[in-house]
């Protein structure tokens, strides 16, 4: 794609869903909700469902969704990421829906509709002690007419809140085979998991729900497998490669607001008689961060528009695409919170909540190491693939 235009319904996504946030999205209200609350407001998820029909966006038509183009997918994304939003999008509406559509089947369409009505939350529980989506040691074996799960999951995000769990083990080959991965869909409450299941509720350094969980003789119905058994790897990288896209995308709109919060403050704080955006070391500092947000704001675009190319080419695109981000949180996030001073660490200014939500970024779905490592696995095939 050689232009980055939107065209007249895509700018009207985009401008109903800043007005709406602009409009009902409160940042106090939101860390309320976070800090001495449930974790969300559920009354927006809901609104993002009814009023907007945003938990769709990222799916074809044929599943009920907006036509699933990245572009949108994107304008979302970054929309979100500006004003901070914690409710679990990428989660549910990117990760999750995007698992259940392409897997398919009669219990992954249920759901899938229940998450585009809103009334359905999905954690993807995925992570174990290696980085790779390949490292699963849980094991899921055969009795009787159903499955039998045993392993642990750590960090899964949005677990504590969640519906539904998506969740992969292995069915077959070794520790770190590409074969023999299968996925599982569970039906989830926190507060009373199914029996043999141990769940840790724990929260990020950015406020955000997560849970790790240990699985112990965990039995689930025959339906309980999505797709094909052995072959779901594929299938979750996709998926996975989707979701750290817009997690890019929602970088870029928190570095677009933090930057700008921190020229407005350096406009208003005084120094020596005149604003300290004055000063020209200053300005430069500013300037490179300006240039740190467009150089990722560039590498997001190139994986979004990356999505529907061929595995390889989408990989390395999306890997590029978080190193950069991971580089430039670092950078706009630490230097926007030395611009504020002491303040920038203080609960009542939004740069630091940002700053959190940031550092939280540069490390999930694989950090700039791992997809400096795939990436270099992609570029020569013979080195081994952390994916």
């Amino acid at each position: 794609m050689s232009s980055f235009v939107l065209t007249p319904e895509q700018e009207m996504l985009r401008e109903g869903l800043v007005k709406f946030l602009h409009n009902h999205y409160d940042l106090a209200v939101s860390r309320a909700a976070v800090k001495t609350g449930p974790g969300w407001q559920p009354e927006i998820w809901r609104a993002l469902a009814d009023d907007l029909g945003l938990l769709g966006a990222a799916l074809p038509e044929q599943a009920g969704g907006m036509g699933g183009s990245p572009i949108e997918l994107m304008i979302i994304a970054e929309a979100l990421g500006n004003a901070l939003v914690v409710e679990p999008y990428v989660d549910t509406a990117v990760l999750g829906a995007g698992l259940l559509h392409r897997c398919g089947g009669p219990r992954a369409d249920e759901v899938l509709a229940r998450i585009i009505a809103g009334t359905a939350l999905t954690a993807f529980a995925a992570m174990e002690a290696g980085p790779g989506l390949d490292d699963v040691a849980t094991t899921a074996h055969r009795d009787g007419d159903g499955w039998v799960l045993d392993g642990a999951k750590s960090v899964v995000t949005t677990a504590p809140l969640a519906t539904h769990l998506l969740l992969t083990a292995r069915t077959g080959g070794g520790s770190t085979d590409r074969d023999g991965i299968s996925l599982f869909l569970l039906d989830f409450d926190a507060t009373a998991p199914p029996p043999g299941m141990t769940v840790h509720p724990l929260r990020t350094v950015d406020d955000r729900v997560a849970a790790d969980l240990v699985l112990r003789g965990v039995r689930l119905p025959d339906d309980a497998l999505l797709g094909n058994r052995d072959g779901a790897l594929a299938t979750v990288e996709r998926a996975v490669d989707e979701a750290t896209a817009a997690v890019c995308a929602e970088a870029v709109g928190c570095m677009r607001r933090v930057l700008a919060d921190t020229v407005s403050y350096t406009k208003q704080r005084t120094q020596f008689g005149q604003p300290i955006s004055r000063f020209q070391v200053l300005q430069h500092r500013m300037v490179d961060m300006y240039l740190e947000v467009e150089q990722a704001a560039a590498a997001t675009y190139l994986a979004m528009f990356s999505l529907d190319a061929e595995d390889t080419e989408r990989a390395r695109a999306v890997s590029a695409a978080k190193v950069t981000i991971a580089r430039a949180a670092r950078f706009v996030g630490q230097n926007a919170v030395q611009l504020h001073g002491g303040m920038g660490m203080t609960e009542e200014l939004a740069v630091g909540h940002y700053f959190k939500r940031l550092t939280v970024i540069e490390h999930e779905l694989g950090t700039a190491s791992t997809h400096l490592t795939r990436y270099a696995a992609l570029t020569h095939p013979r080195s081994p693939s952390p994916r």
